[in-house]
């Protein structure tokens, strides 16, 4: 007979831990304090095994770990870089490897997150894109990476994970329930202490999942990744855009809007000498005259060595790009990308690293 596998108790969202700390310990015939023992050593002590709750007798423990289990995120590579970007290549138990990237900013901290390993979205100019897709991370994964970053960081100092984005490798709503139930982990008061509009989910805009994301009225932020406002230049540039036409994300747009009654916000991956010209803006003008919208700015990543196909923008094509986005009326944000001096900002290492592991000579 197969071994029925453990809960991972990460897995749970905090009303749901204590719902089945409090039945597996009465059913033992524990006093009711044990749950709360148990919840504060992974919420607040950040354990990284059930072997260390220490103030719970060993066969408690023992009796805990036949049924759940609390596993630690294997840490494959850390790249620090000069602007205080951290970034982590974590190895999952099937040897996949996925990436986490810390990114401080204007005296916050946000966590850059995975919600696959690999990606079946093969957009041309992501890295992460040309590793394919190996398979969707389930809620405690995802996490889990976030406990341990925590974990490593100085309270004493006040270092705090004030923000988080599934903008790391995969396309979020590819996973979607494994990715909202590890936003509102992340959102508890227990679990990461995120307010809901700080926690960002990204999508290249697959419809569907957009439209039930706007029934369901989650409290994140959902940012589309348009990149292009210009159907047939879109399509090349996001395989997507074959099966979900420019105006089919549009029409999604206005249902979030809708929705939400708060602005949409539009991520737009700068490519230099491809989208960054006056026709876009009068696309996206076009496109969304009725919606308001907050247009993210953000540099191209490409990990490829040898293919200049695309490049990020210089700062004159940048400038004037900023200056025909004044034609919207509505705000637009230059979003930091970090890390580039050691491959460390997002989409980049676990590509390198890949690559490296799959090189004969590695």
């Amino acid at each position: 007979m197969a071994e029925t596998p453990r809960a991972d108790l990460l897995s749970l969202p905090p009303d749901a831990l204590r719902r089945t700390l409090t039945q597996h310990f009465r059913g033992r015939g524990q006093p009711a304090y044990r749950a709360g023992q148990v919840e504060r050593w992974i919420v607040e002590r950040l354990a990284p095994s059930l072997e260390v709750m220490t103030d719970l007798p060993r066969v408690e423990r023992e009796a805990l770990a036949e049924r759940y289990e609390l596993a630690e995120a294997e840490v494959h590579t850390v790249a620090r870089s000069e602007d205080g970007t951290v970034k982590h290549v974590w190895r999952l138990s099937d040897g996949e490897l996925i990436e986490s990237v810390l990114i401080p900013t204007n005296h916050r901290l946000t966590l850059c997150i995975s919600s696959q390993a690999g990606c079946a979205m093969g957009c041309t100019f992501c890295a992460t894109g040309r590793l394919g897709f190996t398979r969707n991370l389930q809620a405690w994964e995802i996490v889990q990476t976030m406990m341990t970053v925590r974990a490593e960081l100085d309270a004493s100092k006040g270092e705090r994970i004030t923000g988080a984005v599934f903008m790391g490798q995969g396309e979020p709503l590819a996973n979607y329930d494994e990715v909202v139930r590890a936003a509102y982990i992340l959102s508890h008061p227990c679990g990461g202490r995120i307010e809901g509009k700080a926690i960002s989910i990204s999508t290249v805009g697959l419809v569907p999942q957009i439209l039930r994301y706007a029934s369901e009225g989650h409290k994140f932020r959902l940012v589309i990744s348009l990149t292009s406002a210009i159907a047939s230049k879109r399509k090349t540039l996001l395989p997507v855009a074959g099966t979900y036409t420019l105006d089919d994300v549009a029409a999604a747009i206005r249902t979030l809007h809708k929705s939400t009654n708060d602005r949409v916000t539009i991520a737009w991956v700068l490519l230099g000498g491809v989208n960054t010209g006056d026709d876009e803006v009068h696309a996206l003008k076009a496109l969304l005259p009725d919606v308001p919208i907050r247009v993210n700015l953000i540099d191209v990543n490409d990990a490829r060595h040898g293919d200049d196909v695309f490049r990020r923008a210089t700062p004159d094509e940048l400038a004037r790009f900023l200056d025909a986005l004044q034609l919207l009326g509505q705000p637009v944000v230059r979003r930091y990308s970090g890390g580039q001096n050691r491959h460390a900002a997002c989409g980049m290492l676990a590509a390198v690293e890949a690559a490296r592991l799959d090189s004969p000579t590695a």
